[in-house]
């Protein structure tokens, strides 16, 4: 008798304990309760646990005409001591060189691990030509699309960039329902970005690997974007790609906040008009405010899931025209064979990666750990 009332009482003690958090959580890895600092989300790549870990498969780009082809492929995506690598190789490796100028790529499969996962932007089939070629490069981006999307939280995720030029890594979040309607407007979280060329210069200031960024993607319209008002950038000499860095969000229903290993980057408490006013969207008395209905964090006060890329070029900036690197970058944004300028200046770029030393470790994006805590 005696021992049956303790156990009510540790039991009730447990349960207790567990204060409710603002955190919500959904999919296949979301815990049923969830209680305040609790770890709700963890991978710590002792394995690669492809429950948790949905591929991209697809030829489109990133939206960006970026020159890399998304593949569920253990050459590029693994994990290895405890570590997750993705890493970047020639899809001549595969196919030979003539098949990117002449080559048929359907990348659409039966099961549903292989089905193309964007068809925008040919990203489920492309002919190669002279001019256009195939995407020249195999990479990997995998996200927790099925598995977890979460609403508030902390976030640390401890990795180290790759080097090789024109390689643009980046750990993100995007949104789960897109509530509030298309991109932009349901939000964009980006945890991370850098860039892998170790002597990247623009306007006198390296750019590259000693570059690693925050940014928050929100408007209306593709064409009303308030990044700028939401874009936050640190400079490290040594640069991020000579260590292990833990890169942290902390996601409130007041605010969001950057940290690079425990130092905060950037924030953005909006005020009462939300980020309708905070991105000055309302200055056009024409457009609708699409968040007038959520809270004054919306777009960011819904689910949103983990990405974690490792892309290559791009015609959208990202690697500015103009730009001091050792060997000049091969490709102009404007112009309409990029793939191609790229891919016939290899004997610049490749060298750089290292891919033939030690299984192409120093140009792949390696991660030690993801977490997320709920408030």
């Amino acid at each position: 008798m005696w021992s049956s009332f303790l156990g009510v009482v540790v039991l009730s003690s447990v349960v207790s304990a567990c204060t409710p958090s603002v955190t919500t959580a959904s999919g296949t890895h979301a815990p049923v309760t969830i209680c305040s600092g609790a770890l709700i989300f963890a991978d710590d790549f002792e394995e690669f646990d492809l429950e948790k870990w949905q591929h991209e498969n697809t030829l489109a780009g990133g939206g960006n005409w970026e020159f890399q082809y998304y593949n569920n492929n253990r050459t590029n995506s693994f994990t290895h001591s405890g570590r997750l690598f993705i890493r970047p190789s020639l899809t001549s490796d595969q196919f030979g060189d003539s098949f990117l100028t002449s080559g048929h790529l359907d990348i659409e499969g039966g099961a549903p691990a292989d089905r193309c996962t964007n068809p925008q932007w040919y990203g489920c089939q492309r002919t190669g030509s002279p001019s256009n070629i195939l995407n020249p490069i195999k990479s990997a981006r995998i996200r927790t699309v099925n598995s977890f999307s979460f609403r508030y939280g902390r976030v640390e995720v401890r990795a180290k960039m790759p080097a090789g030029d024109w390689l643009w890594p980046a750990i993100w979040l995007m949104p789960a329902y897109n509530t509030y309607g298309t991109w932009p407007a349901s939000g964009e979280i980006d945890l991370l970005e850098s860039r892998g060329n170790r002597n990247l210069i623009n306007n006198g200031v390296h750019i590259g690997t000693q570059e690693a960024s925050s940014t928050l993607h929100y408007g209306p319209y593709p064409a009303l974007n308030g990044w700028e008002r939401a874009h936050w950038v640190r400079r490290k000499t040594s640069g991020y790609d000579r260590d292990f860095h833990r890169y942290q969000l902390e996601w409130t229903p007041d605010f969001l906040r950057f940290s690079i290993d425990d130092v905060e980057l950037g924030r953005v408490t909006p005020g009462n008009g939300g980020f309708w006013e905070y991105g000055g969207f309302n200055s056009n008395p024409n457009i609708h405010n699409p968040w007038r209905y959520g809270t004054k964090m919306a777009p960011f006060d819904q689910k949103f899931y983990i990405i974690i890329n490792l892309a290559v070029g791009g015609t959208n900036g990202f690697f500015p025209d103009g730009i001091y690197n050792p060997v000049p970058k091969p490709w102009s944004n404007n112009s309409p064979t990029a793939a191609t300028d790229f891919w016939n200046g290899r004997s610049g770029w490749l060298p750089t990666w290292n891919l033939n030393q030690n299984d192409g470790q120093d140009a792949s994006l390696q991660v030690d750990y993801v977490r997320v805590f709920a408030l």
